[in-house]
């Protein structure tokens, strides 16, 4: 039977485990005896085929049901796909965010899968991409009620109490911003394939103008809608919040900058269109004013230096998409939908140009 859902994809089933990236069914059941609810015996376990880049599995005990995360195959990039930073961030957020699932326990025993992973609880519902399921469709009363939905979550998670639920230590805010831009700088160094002078521009341009922060907050890094999980009868209903590696103690603009970076707008041009990650062309969505307003009158926070963080965003997301590519590149992964990354990234790089330019 097809999954009705999974953690990562509206249109995505599972699938039996590919034989590259197969995990000991047996070893498994081992390691979570007695660590996570009914888990006795060797579980049942299926692989999510969505995702583009940390591998995740369904593991059955009977009717319970937990999603394993582990790190892609292959060399990757220092600091990215943390397993133990996100099974530190979700053992605690769920009892301050009911959107972040309930991580139960984590192991860095490669003898097991391979690589460091965990295990989390399992929630129900779909994953919206680029496009809207057809029964979705047409629809921009929801659109717009889906748009809401998407930045309240965004400035629910920012007005966290991190220190309340032991999270106030998983980042320092101070100088935030300009550890971003040069962190990113370096990781760019590390995977570009070939020479790309924007880039270079746009990295100058944000280390003249780093802004001061408005104030400390959790940062999920990556908050967009395919990082969401919704209800399957009304998608304008939140049902989870996935992929919190990269989450630490920061600057709650640069989430908002990530956003309105996915946000692609009908009159865009073709350096953000070409690659869109949510349906937000679409009649009813929010336009990115309307975004930063909502999200304003929701916390309180200024977003008059929202330009700074949007053009931050399209940069960043270039080096996140060429680490995924120049696994491709290098033949490192044989993963066909990485083959056109290093196009995507180069687009995203003229997209913050362009915003850099254009005031």
């Amino acid at each position: 039977m097809p999954a009705k859902s999974t953690p990562n994809s509206s249109s995505v089933e599972l699938i039996p485990m590919r034989p590259d990236e197969r995990i000991d069914p047996e070893r498994v059941g081992r390691f979570l005896e007695g660590k996570v609810p009914g888990a006795a015996g060797t579980p049942e376990i299926q692989q999510f085929e969505g995702g583009h880049a940390n591998l995740t599995y369904l593991v059955k005990y009977g009717p319970r049901e937990y999603v394993l995360r582990r790190p892609p195959l292959g060399p990757v990039a220092p600091s990215s796909h943390d397993m133990g930073r996100e099974y530190r961030v979700l053992s605690a957020l769920y009892q301050s965010y009911p959107l972040a699932p309930r991580a139960y326990v984590y192991s860095e025993d490669r003898e097991i899968v391979g690589a460091p992973f965990f295990v989390m609880e399992r929630r129900q519902g779909i994953v919206i991409r680029k496009e809207m399921p057809e029964r979705f469709r047409g629809d921009p009363a929801l659109n717009r009620r889906m748009s809401a939905m998407i930045v309240e979550a965004l400035a629910d998670l920012h007005q966290v109490d991190a220190q309340a639920i032991g999270l106030d230590t998983l980042g320092k805010p101070e100088g935030f911003m300009a550890r971003q831009v040069s962190g990113w700088a370096r990781r760019w160094e590390g995977a570009k394939t070939e020479d790309v002078p924007r880039f270079q521009e746009v990295h100058e341009w944000m280390q003249a103008r780093i802004p001061q922060y408005p104030r400390a907050s959790l940062v999920h890094n990556d908050f967009k809608l395919d990082n969401m999980m919704v209800n399957a009868d009304d998608p304008a209903l939140p049902v989870a919040v996935f992929d919190w590696d990269m989450c630490t103690l920061g600057d709650p603009l640069a989430d908002v900058g990530t956003l309105l970076g996915y946000w692609v707008e009908a009159t865009d041009g073709p350096a953000r269109t070409s690659f869109p990650t949510m349906p937000t062309i679409e009649p009813g969505w929010y336009t990115r004013q309307e975004v930063a307003g909502h999200y304003a009158r929701r916390t309180g926070i200024d977003v008059k230096t929202l330009r700074f963080y949007e053009i931050f965003a399209n940069w960043k997301t270039a080096v996140v998409i060429q680490q995924i590519y120049v696994r491709f590149h290098r033949g490192q992964t044989q993963d066909v939908r990485f083959k056109e990354y290093g196009r995507r990234a180069n687009g995203l790089i003229d997209a913050a140009w362009e915003l850099m330019r254009g005031g």
